[in-house]
């Protein structure tokens, strides 16, 4: 239904869901002649994990954040925050479907639920294990096997880069923009 309404124009829909990228990229799988192995390099550290955060609206926009170690329940909110506060400039209703991940039920974001839906902002919880119903989830997959695939970074930073680099190069190919959202620096820890 909420598909529906969305291709109607009667709502914005958008997926939400948080993936992780480390410096050293996995293989991809190709063939290679008898007697070739294929072999990649590895740095002398594995380095910090890379999270990103991000909103799908299929075919329109893709909005994200990066954070060195796991997306906390602060940068969580910093980004509903910022949807709430545009599904109430626009007047539209807003729903966000996600995971049922433990910062999205926290007490801390249980509390801001009614304040964010007196603004136009709802939240559609999908059933436990249904990662296949979130087609963000399709977006990180294509990120990491193909924009990303095989790599090698030197750092966390060279990885932000390409993985900024890999999100625009997935909104040009599905013809949708794509933004990324700074986080305060009190948001990420």
């Amino acid at each position: 239904m909420l598909e529906l309404s969305a291709a109607a124009g009667e709502i914005d829909l958008k997926y939400l869901d948080e993936s992780g990228f480390c410096v050293w990229s996995e293989p991809g799988y190709t063939y290679y002649f008898k007697g070739e192995q294929k072999r990649l390099e590895q740095t002398k550290h594995r380095g910090r994990r890379l999270s990103i955060i991000g909103f799908l609206q299929p075919l329109i926009s893709f909005v994200y954040g990066l954070v060195i170690g796991g997306i906390s329940r602060k940068s969580y909110i910093e980004m509903m925050e910022i949807e709430a506060t545009e599904a109430q400039k626009t007047g539209r209703t807003r729903v966000i479907v996600q995971d049922n991940g433990s910062i999205h039920r926290c007490l801390e974001v249980q509390k801001l639920w009614s304040k964010w839906e007196n603004m136009g902002l709802y939240i559609f919880f999908l059933p436990a294990y249904c990662s296949e119903m979130n087609p963000i989830e399709l977006e990180w997959q294509h990120l990491k096997k193909d924009e990303l695939c095989g790599q090698i970074f030197d750092d966390e930073l060279d990885l932000a880069y390409a993985v900024m680099d890999g999100v625009k190069a997935r909104g040009e190919k599905g013809n949708y923009s794509t933004q990324r959202i700074k986080f305060d620096s009190n948001s990420s820890g």
